[in-house]
């Protein structure tokens, strides 16, 4: 009986997460647009025909129409589906690792800016401020929510919780721009965007500062060997910019899931006497 309950549950979180990674698909293709992501309804971009519900099912109404517009036949990209099963994954990943929790919602949001963020940064090389902004006051709200949580009285807990995000915040602004400052003196071009660090303070007002450092080491670790892959099998020259938004979000997410275990094992490793 457990196990069929928990497998109902599980159904329930991954479904909710693909419907929000239906809305993340529009979110990915109007923001940078400058349209509006909630009118009108989801529609073809080629024909503007409007979707029926039934073709709006997260992943399965791509399926159903087999990647293709019911009306003008125009190829629907898989990424559509891709996103939505992405999302849903992401969703039940979280929900399994901290239960039903305010963590758990809290990462659900975290992650789904992440996500838009990385997919809007692929495509376009940019990172739109209403996005990063947006989700820079969303993460304080985040550890205001958890320092209140479930007394709503310790006000020291909610003082300490939130300084850690606003710390993080400036740290991960900061921190970037010194990066991008030396990177372009170094390369003698421009080494990352302006939308990097406000992604990175974005980071830091979810994750704190300490977790914002494991993440940024993180994600210029993951950018280098995959830069660098890229230039040693020719796919990408040496000055040809590259999205760092990804590596960002790939770094937030390996700290938001398992940054205590990691940082414990390595203070456990290699400062053994300290703990």
């Amino acid at each position: 009986m457990e196990t069929i309950f928990n497998f109902i549950i599980s159904t329930i979180v991954f479904v909710f997460g693909a419907a929000i990674g239906s809305f993340l698909n529009v979110v990915i293709y109007r923001v940078p647009a400058g349209l509006s992501v909630l009118w009108p309804p989801s529609r073809c971009p080629k024909c503007l025909h409007q979707l029926k519900f039934y073709e709006n099912v997260p992943v399965l109404g791509w399926l159903r129409l087999r990647g293709r517009c019911s009306n003008c036949h125009s190829r629907i990209s898989v990424r559509y589906p891709l996103v939505e099963a992405a999302t849903g994954l992401l969703f039940l990943l979280i929900f399994w690792q901290f239960g039903a929790t305010v963590q758990t919602v809290g990462w659900w949001a975290f992650f789904s800016w992440l996500l838009a963020l990385s997919a809007i940064d692929c495509d376009t090389m940019t990172l739109p401020n209403v996005l990063t902004r947006s989700g820079l006051v969303a993460g304080l709200v985040f550890q205001v929510a958890k320092g209140l949580w479930p007394s709503f009285s310790p006000i020291a807990s909610v003082n300490y919780v939130v300084l850690d995000g606003i710390v993080g915040a400036v740290a991960g602004l900061w921190l970037f721009d010194t990066i991008a400052l030396a990177g372009s003196i170094a390369l003698g071009q421009t080494a990352m965007g302006a939308g990097d660090s406000k992604l990175a303070a974005l980071m830091g007002a979810w994750l704190g500062g300490k977790y914002l450092l494991l993440a940024g080491f993180i994600a210029c670790v993951a950018g280098a060997f995959t830069g660098g892959g890229a230039i040693a099998l020719g796919w990408l020259d040496r000055r040809q910019p590259m999205p760092f938004g990804p590596f960002l979000a790939l770094g937030a997410a390996i700290a938001a899931l398992w940054g205590e275990a990691i940082l414990s094992t390595y203070w456990q490793l290699f400062f053994p006497n300290l703990g």
